[in-house]
């Protein structure tokens, strides 16, 4: 018992320094955020309170206990079978975009309005500029193609009067990333993207029953398909690897569009074929980070095509006057 106490502690101890999250979940201040959940909570086989992580209700109320208790947000609701992402890992992206940000900027984390994001495929959740918004001050673009998933997002922005620092953009296209999104005239500090994982329907759903076994591990259960979110968030045709090619080639149309480009990497062997991508395209610069949730290890890639003359002019410019 106490070796896996011990592990669960560890676990919180792998997310970023400035991640919320790092602390064992205070269930009953989340009850008290969103009383929904009490009933959801039950003490484990080592005493302490906790949920059924495979559950998609269970899951959807913890994400808005914490979303509401940490970030101020008091209205948030995804429709069925849509992606509920952890909200701890979410975070966690946010806290190194904004290291990658400083590390262009003396060491400081440029702050507030000034600092302008992409998030593409933003989803029906809303969660990264939810996060980044109420961490940093920073303002959202989010595109979404999924017409029910733009719906929920622009709700949840209204619903918690958020219209002056997220907007959403639909992005009629589903082939496009950037194209349609971004005008000739804007110029973005960061974009993020969490891309679609899978390459089919069949093998998103063979992942979500390897998901779910973890999670109910030596339980008979039958696994439930729409857990893990809907086809257009968690596949496209070639899966993670051509969908982060794509937009690393859609990237060097508009290469002074954007201070840096970046994308979550789930499967660590599809970087050897990221970074031939971006070999093609020439950036002046290439970066990764690695970030650690628990057991498990992921990364995001970032690359710039601004030289360094353009950096500082950029950093001068925009981020020495960001409040």
């Amino acid at each position: 018992m106490e070796k896996e106490q011990k592990n669960n502690l560890n676990e919180k101890e792998n997310l970023h320094p400035r991640n919320k999250h790092r602390e064992r979940y205070n269930f009953q201040l989340l009850i008290k955020s969103c009383p929904e959940l009490s009933s959801h909570v039950f003490i484990n086989e080592y005493n302490n309170e906790t949920i059924n992580f495979a559950a998609p209700e269970s899951v959807k109320l913890l994400n808005k206990a914490l979303l509401k208790q940490f970030y101020g947000i008091s209205n948030w609701d995804i429709p069925k079978n849509y992606l509920c992402p952890p909200i701890p890992g979410r975070a966690d992206y946010i806290h190194y975009i904004a290291d990658l940000l400083a590390s262009c900027n003396d060491g400081i984390i440029p702050k507030g309005s000034a600092v302008k994001c992409l998030d593409i495929g933003v989803g029906a959740n809303c969660v990264y500029p939810l996060i980044g918004n109420s961490e940093y001050g920073w303002n959202f673009i989010g595109s979404e193609v999924d017409r029910n998933a733009f719906t929920s997002a622009k709700k949840i922005i209204e619903t918690n009067k958020l219209d002056n620092y997220i907007s959403i953009r639909k992005q009629s296209t589903p082939e496009n990333i950037f194209r349609g999104i971004i005008n000739t005239d804007e110029r973005f500090d960061v974009t993020i993207c969490n891309p679609p994982f899978h390459s089919s329907t069949e093998e998103a759903n063979e992942g979500t029953t390897r998901k779910l076994k973890n999670l109910n591990a030596g339980k008979k259960m039958n696994p439930i398909l729409n857990f893990g979110g809907q086809s257009t968030e968690l596949c496209c045709k070639g899966g993670e690897q051509e969908f982060i090619c794509k937009m690393i080639r859609e990237s060097a149309l508009i290469p002074t569009a954007c201070f840096w480009f970046t994308s979550l990497v789930s499967k660590s062997g599809n970087l050897a074929q990221i970074y031939f991508a971006l070999e093609k395209v020439n950036p002046i610069e290439i970066k990764t980070f690695e970030m650690k949730q628990g057991n498990k290890i992921s990364r995001f890639v970032a690359w710039t095509f601004l030289k360094n003359k353009e950096q500082k002019e950029w950093q001068e410019k925009k981020w020495n006057h960001s409040l």
